[in-house]
């Protein structure tokens, strides 16, 4: 492989805003895996967003970009999958397999798209001084008929359209709004665009921590709510504090704390089994590999306020939470998946024109 741009490429990134701001190119945000793709004649690879090949768990995009993209080619984008019209994480997940039968298997029941929103260089050409509008011109031409699974994002300089685009395509599992400056160099592993995401809070039970990797204090709070069953559910965790203030919640969440697991509501979860048929906490996956995932166990009785974006697959989290307080007046049986809102669905073929 011999281009102008060359692996490894640490893509542009974004740092988060409020609102949404004026004069600018949007688009959605996709919620899928940060994809570069090279491409030199018979030769294609994927890289993340961290560098790492992802090229032999998508053997079915690598065909698909041979046929669709130009011969000479580094594009940026995202690999998604969709089910029933939105997309679907947890899809996506299951591809990233050690066992390349299982990643032929999964390749022919959830096969997976690009969405191509930017480029980096064509030919001998590198594109990574040339501002956004000729970059953007430049993938639209040479994309124009590439056909699913390969697509260009929707773009707009309307910002009215974009905020439209912000409340109608979460019901698609879209994750908010991404705007660029009009100018814009493409600046690797530099936040120099702008992402709008939804935030919404909630009401959760703190049913246990797991300790920082520098010593004993808290690491994270593992977060739950009730289901229709009445079985708490593990949601997600809350993560993000200063350091003084994960040893005060080690002091705060004392009496609370249970001397072993036994009669806790998730007292099974080191039972592999036990995770096929609820949600618990250290559930065993290729993501964890060999990272301590033992947790201190507390009665849930405690209730925290939540701020988070979106549920993935209304089950959980899809990010880490971001505590907000604690909320005396709640009892923990009222935190329960009903507070939730359900954003409208929108159908994702709406999106890419399928």
């Amino acid at each position: 492989m011999d281009l102008p741009v060359m692996p490894p490429v640490k893509p542009m990134l974004a740092k988060s805003v409020a609102r949404i701001p004026p004069g600018m190119h949007y688009e959605a945000k996709w919620d899928g895996f940060r994809a570069l793709v090279f491409r030199d004649g018979d030769e294609v690879e994927l890289g993340s967003r961290t560098g790492k090949p992802l090229t032999r768990y998508f053997p079915e995009l690598v065909a698909a970009l041979k046929e669709r993209v130009p011969t000479r080619c580094v594009l940026d984008g995202e690999i998604v999958i969709a089910r029933e019209g939105r997309l679907d994480f947890d899809a996506l997940t299951e591809r990233i397999h050690p066992a390349a039968s299982r990643v032929r298997t999964l390749a022919e029941r959830t096969p997976a798209s690009f969405v191509a929103f930017d480029v980096l260089a064509l030919g001998d050409r590198s594109l990574v001084q040339a501002p956004l509008t000729e970059r953007r011109a430049l993938l639209e031409r040479e994309l124009s008929g590439a056909g699913a699974p390969v697509h260009v994002a929707p773009a707009t300089t309307d910002a009215e359209l974009a905020r439209r685009w912000f409340e109608q395509y979460e019901g698609a599992g879209l994750d908010g709004v991404v705007a660029k400056p009009l100018t814009l160099r493409y600046l690797q592993d530099e936040r120099a665009m702008f992402k709008i995401k939804h935030e919404r809070t909630a009401d959760v039970v703190v049913a246990g921590y797991r300790f920082h990797k520098s010593g004993p204090v808290v690491g994270s709070l593992l977060l739950g709510l009730y289901d229709d069953r009445g079985a708490l559910q593990h949601v997600g965790v809350s993560a993000a504090f200063p350091m003084k203030r994960r040893a005060e919640l080690i002091e705060e969440l004392e009496p609370l704390r249970m001397e072993d697991v036994g009669g806790h509501p998730w007292a099974a979860w080191g039972e592999e089994a036990a995770h096929e048929t609820a949600r618990l906490p250290g559930a065993p996956s290729r993501w964890s590999g060999k990272k301590d995932l033992s947790w201190v166990p507390l009665r849930p009785e405690r209730v925290a306020e939540v701020a988070y974006d979106h549920m993935e697959n209304g089950a959980r989290f899809r990010h880490t939470a971001r505590f907000r307080r604690w909320r005396p007046d709640r009892t923990a049986e009222s935190c329960t998946y009903t507070q939730l809102e359900e954003p409208v669905r929108y159908d994702l073929g709406e999106i890419l024109g399928t």
